[in-house]
C-alpha cells in the first residue's frame, strides 16, 4: 500500500496512465543508425513462403530486406545452412509488456469478468502495486525492454500493447510495437476499456472519425472479456454497438462473453478477433467462441496476453489454440494455425503491407526454428522457445545462436551484445541494434540488475 501512495504523490499512478491507451497519433521516433550485418547473405532451410511451404530454399537478405526467395542456391553471396525451419517473425497482438516482469499468478477462483478481477486484493499485491514501486525505483521502458527480451527469444518480432505508461515515441530496442509509429506512420489506437458515460467518450468519437477517414485502419478494443451470460459483458457489448464500435478497422480482443449471435454480428460489420486463450481459461474457466468466429469469416489472431494468466510465449498460447478449437469441434491445419501468428495477424494488424510474409522487398523479420518435423508448419506448431536459433528484425541479427551471430554479424561486438544460456544452447543476443546513438539501450544484464534490485521476484525469462 505503500507503494500506491508513493507513486499518487509523485507521478500518476501506473494504472492510471495504463487505462488511457493510446488514442491519438504518435511523433516519429528519432532517426537512428542502422546496425546491420556487413554484407547480404542467405539462409536455407526449410521455408515458409506465402504461397505454401518449401522442404528446401533460400531467402536472401541484403540491405535490411528480403532480396530473394529461391529453391535454388544463389551464388553471389554466402550461403548459411540452417537445417531449420524459416519463417517470418511472430506476431503478438494482445499483450501488456509491462506486465511481463511479473511470474505467472495462480489465480485464486474463477472470475465472471475482468473488472471482478481488476478489484480483487490478489490484483493490487501481485500486480498493481509491485508496478506502481517498480516505476518509481527503475528508468522508464525498463520493464518494456526486459518484456521485449521474453518476447523476442520466443520468435516474436512484433508486439501489441506496450502502454504509455512505460513506453514513449522514441525508438524501441528490440521488437517492433504495432500500435505506435511503425513503416513511416501511426496509423494503429488502443483502448483497454470503452468509454464509460462521458468519461473517455472523446477520445473514443476522435479514434472513429479517424477510422472514418481512413487515416486509423487498426483499433484495439479489450471487449466483452469475461464468462457467457454476464450482465456485465453483455452490457458492454450493447453499448459497444451504441457508440458505434464496430468497424472493419475493430480489433476486438477477447470478447470471451460473446456468443454465436454477437460474434456474428461483430463479422458482419467487418471486426477482427484477437484471442488470448490461455489467460481466459485461467481467469474465468472458458473462452472465446473462436470457432464461431471462424465460421463467420471472422479473421483471428493471436496474442500471449499477460505473464500472469497467460502463456509464458506465443508459441505456447498456439498449442493452447490449436487444443481449444479442436474441444470447440473446428480444429485447424497447420498451416492456419501459423497463419494465426504471421499472415492473418498482420492483415489484423493493419500491416500486411509490410510484415506477416516471406516475400521479396518486405524488411527482413525473420525466425529460424530447429527443425523436428518434417512437415514445416507442424514443426511450428510443436515449437517451444528453446527450438529459436535465430531471430532478424528489419536484417538485424537481433538474437541468434552464438556461432550463427558471429558469422552472420561479422563479430560484431559492444556493450549491448552478450552471451546467454537460453534452456541449456550457447545463444547471443544484442538490445542496442535498434538503439539512437546518443541513447544506448542496456544490456539484458543491466536492466536485469535495475529490476531484481527494486523488486526480487522478478519472473525469469529462460525458464
Amino acid at each position: 500500500m505503500a507503494a500506491t501512495v508513493k507513486a499518487e504523490k509523485g507521478r500518476e499512478s501506473f494504472e492510471e496512465a495504463y487505462s488511457r491507451g493510446i488514442t491519438d497519433e504518435l511523433p516519429p521516433p528519432p532517426r537512428r543508425q542502422r546496425a546491420l550485418p556487413p554484407a547480404p547473405f542467405a539462409l536455407r532451410g526449410a521455408v515458409i513462403t506465402p504461397d505454401g511451404a518449401w522442404s528446401n530454399g533460400y531467402v536472401t537478405v541484403a540491405d535490411g530486406r528480403i532480396d530473394r526467395v529461391s529453391r535454388r542456391r544463389p551464388t553471389s553471396v554466402p550461403v548459411h545452412d540452417t537445417d531449420g525451419v524459416i519463417l517470418p517473425g511472430l506476431l503478438d497482438l494482445h499483450g501488456h509488456p509491462e506486465f511481463n516482469v511479473f511470474a505467472a499468478w495462480e489465480p485464486p477462483k474463477l472470475y465472471a469478468n475482468r473488472y471482478a478481477w481488476r478489484r480483487s486484493t490478489a490484483y493490487q499485491q501481485l500486480v498493481r502495486d509491485p508496478q506502481n514501486a517498480l516505476r518509481d525505483a527503475v528508468p522508464p521502458q525498463t520493464q518494456t525492454r526486459y518484456s521485449e527480451v521474453r518476447a523476442l527469444v520466443g520468435g516474436v518480432t512484433g508486439i501489441q500493447g506496450a502502454a504509455s505508461a512505460s513506453s514513449s515515441s522514441g525508438a524501441e530496442p528490440l521488437v517492433r510495437n504495432l500500435d505506435r509509429w511503425i513503416f513511416g506512420a501511426h496509423r494503429a489506437r488502443s483502448l483497454v476499456d470503452l468509454p464509460s458515460g462521458n468519461f473517455g467518450k472523446e477520445s473514443f468519437d476522435r479514434i472513429m472519425a479517424n477510422i472514418a477517414a481512413g487515416t486509423v485502419n487498426a483499433f484495439y478494443l479489450h471487449l466483452s472479456e469475461g464468462r457467457r451470460g454476464d450482465e456485465v459483458s453483455t452490457e458492454e457489448f450493447q453499448r459497444f454497438l451504441d457508440l458505434g464500435g464496430a468497424t472493419p478497422a475493430t480489433n476486438i480482443i477477447h470478447g470471451s462473453a460473446l456468443t454465436a449471435d454477437q460474434l456474428r454480428e461483430a463479422a458482419d460489420a467487418g471486426c477482427r478477433l484477437i484471442w488470448s486463450p490461455q489467460s481466459n481459461l485461467r481467469l474465468y474457466g472458458e473462452t472465446t467462441l473462436a470457432a464461431e468466429a471462424l465460421g463467420a469469416g471472422m479473421p483471428v489472431a493471436l496474442g500471449a496476453d499477460w505473464l500472469p494468466s497467460g502463456s509464458t510465449s506465443l508459441l505456447a498460447e498456439l498449442k493452447v489454440a490449436r487444443r481449444e478449437l479442436a474441444r470447440q469441434e473446428h480444429p485447424l491445419a497447420a498451416a492456419d494455425l501459423v497463419a494465426m501468428v504471421t499472415s492473418v495477424a498482420a492483415r489484423v494488424a493493419g500491416l500486411d503491407e509490410h510484415l506477416g510474409s516471406i516475400a521479396v522487398g518486405r524488411p527482413a523479420d525473420l525466425l529460424v526454428l530447429e527443425r523436428h518435423h518434417a512437415d514445416p508448419y507442424e514443426n511450428v506448431c510443436l515449437a517451444d522457445p528453446s527450438w529459436v536459433d535465430l531471430v532478424c528484425i528489419g536484417g538485424d541479427i537481433t538474437y541468434a545462436r552464438a556461432d550463427w551471430f558471429d558469422k552472420l554479424s561479422g563479430s560484431a561486438t559492444g556493450g549491448t551484445i552478450e552471451d546467454l544460456v537460453a534452456w541449456g544452447k550457447p545463444m547471443r543476443l544484442d538490445t542496442g541494434y535498434q538503439s539512437p546513438a546518443d541513447a544506448p539501450s542496456p544490456s539484458l544484464t543491466e536492466i536485469r540488475a535495475l529490476l531484481t534490485s527494486a523488486y526480487p521476484p522478478v519472473g525469469p525469462i529462460f525458464a
